[in-house]
């Protein structure tokens, strides 16, 4: 009676144990890379700041390890070659005017008229022509964390585009469903820095997605600074405290969503940072790397390799006297006479 009480524990520890291998290889199967949309929406000098928001991300995105191969970059105006910019070429997002984030390894995937609610839209589905560039495209699987950012003008539950058409948030929160369908991403994050921010992801009802918004209903999201030499302001307020945030980052970072949720408080911000953790059940998004959606992912395979190897591998002894013997034949010294037979 004793034995099969034991025995039946024997089986019960074997059915539960968890092989380690195989649940290191079922995490890495679920997340396996992470990509990035990143998209300014507005047009004009005066909205000089949507396009430094954009592309201070970027810069902090690509620092953090996504290359651009990951990265689908859309600017809707081109601030750097505008006319009345006293710096061709350039923009800053400070008025200090250390660092040009329009550098020379930007890489913009769509610009100018481009950037419309239907690329986006495309974009995001893959629904592109054929003829799209890979560059263009949004190569994304169900292994795939997303993360997207977008600025502009925004109000009670849509997003400009140009200043002549707009997303809205029904038509955004059908888009992550469409791509959830399509088995287009396994989690997304998704940020957005414009007035009213959180009407734009109160329609989201897909799994696997959290949201943060600079501002709450009825609140304007608010810019951050003027620089004089320039003579329009250069950041907004939240992505100026996120910027701040992100830049202390590595790419081991321990810190979570929870901790960039709060990386701009209302005396910071001015209006009331939201955002909505409901549709995240897979796991705690208080304990979910920031650096899960805009790290590099490094994807480790492991191989098991089962090799018989033969008895007659050389042993330590064996691989000393080899050597041995071989310095000796070095040492040993022959003369041109001694090789050749002596005639008489």
């Amino acid at each position: 009676m004793l034995f099969r009480f034991f025995l039946t524990v024997l089986l019960f520890l074997a059915i539960s144990a968890v092989d380690p291998f195989e649940k290191f290889a079922e995490a890495t199967t679920r997340h396996t890379n992470n990509w990035a949309i990143l998209v300014d929406t507005s047009r004009f000098w005066f909205n000089y700041r949507h396009v430094a928001n954009v592309l201070s991300i970027y810069r902090s995105v690509k620092r953090l390890g996504i290359p651009d191969s990951n990265i689908i970059l859309m600017l809707a105006d081109d601030m750097a070659c505008n006319a009345r910019n006293p710096r061709p070429a350039e923009i800053f997002n400070n008025v200090a005017e250390q660092i040009n984030v329009y550098g020379d390894d930007v890489e913009v995937d769509y610009r100018g008229y481009d950037v419309t609610v239907e690329n986006f839209v495309r974009v995001l589905t893959n629904r592109l022509p054929e003829v799209t560039p890979v560059s263009k495209r949004l190569l994304s699987d169900e292994s795939s964390n997303i993360f997207i950012y977008m600025t502009g003008h925004g109000g009670d539950g849509f997003l400009k585009f140009q200043d002549n058409e707009e997303i809205s948030a029904v038509e955004l929160a059908d888009v992550f469903e469409q791509m959830w369908r399509k088995k287009r991403y396994h989690e997304l994050f998704f940020v957005v820095d414009t007035c009213q921010a959180a009407t734009l992801f109160e329609k989201f009802y897909s799994p696997n997605i959290l949201a943060v918004g600079s501002s709450n209903r009825g609140e304007d999201s608010l810019s951050h600074h003027v620089d004089p030499k320039i003579g329009v302001y250069v950041i907004d307020r939240f992505t100026y405290y996120a910027l701040e945030f992100l830049e202390k980052l590595k790419q081991d970072s321990q810190k979570t969503i929870n901790d960039f949720f709060h990386c701009c408080p209302k005396h910071l911000c001015i209006s009331e940072v939201t955002w909505r953790t409901d549709l995240f059940t897979k796991r705690d998004y208080r304990k979910t790397l920031l650096t899960d959606f805009i790290g590099n992912v490094r994807r480790t395979d492991i191989v098991m390799i089962d090799k018989q190897f033969s008895d007659n591998i050389l042993t330590n002894s064996t691989r000393e006297a080899i050597v041995d013997k071989e310095e000796q034949s070095k040492q040993q010294q022959f003369t041109y006479i001694s090789q050749m037979p002596i005639l008489d």
